[in-house]
């Protein structure tokens, strides 16, 4: 009986991506806020009830039976809190959320598999619950947190070359600082100048605007809620965008498929 209750097993789950495998059968990509990333198998036709519960970005406790001899596992049940349906309606949205869960699994979820599964939660919560535009801009603040929870994100408070505080030193559409993500630093117009002047103008491709080093810094130090009611300007997403794709790819390593083939949806 023992062995039994060791074998089953429930956990708090969210579905990244279910392929095909055989003719009935499905390889299932979880993200388990307590037992981390795994693959696990459901078995049944196109007409099992468990299969269309067992669907990409689908929330909810996930029940398992795990063969430890086999090193497998089983989907035997799936309570299901929240489909995100909208999610499904919507390229921008359903990019956003593979782009996501690339990269925490090309990133191994940071090595913290409860603070990965918060984040990615809270993304797919949110964008089902907003707008196209509002998802984009929700896909950055996920990038810029999870950055964090990596441990590389640039500091967005002091100059990397000289120490100079970057906040405030520029008009909020002015460019104020430069990053330098061979160097994973911001510079400022001082250094960018100084240094463009001893032939280094090709490392600097990511310029931010004072809006837009504002924004990264208060989703560092702001509630949620209020960083969510700041606006930006278009100019401003499109660096950001430019910018925190382009660590995402760092940080993981190599290019993001997602990224390669749904940059323009992005």
């Amino acid at each position: 009986m023992s062995s039994m209750a060791e074998r089953n097993k429930s956990t708090k789950a969210l579905i990244l991506s279910v392929k095909e495998m055989g003719e009935s059968n499905r390889t299932v990509q979880v993200l388990s806020e307590s037992l981390g990333m795994f693959r696990a198998t459901l078995y049944g036709g196109p007409k099992s009830k468990l299969r269309s519960l067992v669907q990409p970005f689908n929330t909810g406790t996930l029940w398992l039976y795990e063969d430890e001899s086999r090193q497998s596992r089983k989907i035997t049940d799936f309570d299901v809190s929240d489909c995100h349906n909208s999610l499904h309606e919507s390229l921008p949205k359903i990019w956003a959320a593979n782009l996501a869960a690339e990269l925490l699994l090309r990133t191994h979820c940071a090595g913290d598999d409860h603070n990965a599964y918060i984040l990615l939660k809270a993304l797919v919560d949110g964008m089902d619950r907003s707008s196209e535009d509002e998802a984009r801009t929700g896909l950055l603040r996920f990038l810029w947190r999870y950055l964090g929870l990596l441990g590389v994100q640039p500091d967005t408070e002091s100059c990397a070359g000289c120490g100079t505080r970057l906040a405030g030193i520029q008009g909020m559409q002015q460019i104020a600082a430069s990053c330098i993500p061979a160097e994973n630093g911001f510079v400022c117009p001082d250094c960018r100048g100084s240094r463009q002047g001893e032939g280094e103008a090709q490392v600097f491709r990511y310029e931010l605007s004072g809006e837009g080093l504002f924004y990264l810094t208060a989703l560092n130090t702001l509630q949620p809620g209020v960083v969510r009611a700041i606006r930006l300007s278009a100019q401003t997403i499109w660096q950001l965008k430019q910018l925190l794709f382009t660590l995402a790819e760092q940080a993981a390593g190599c290019k993001l498929k997602t990224l390669e083939s749904g940059m323009g949806i992005l």
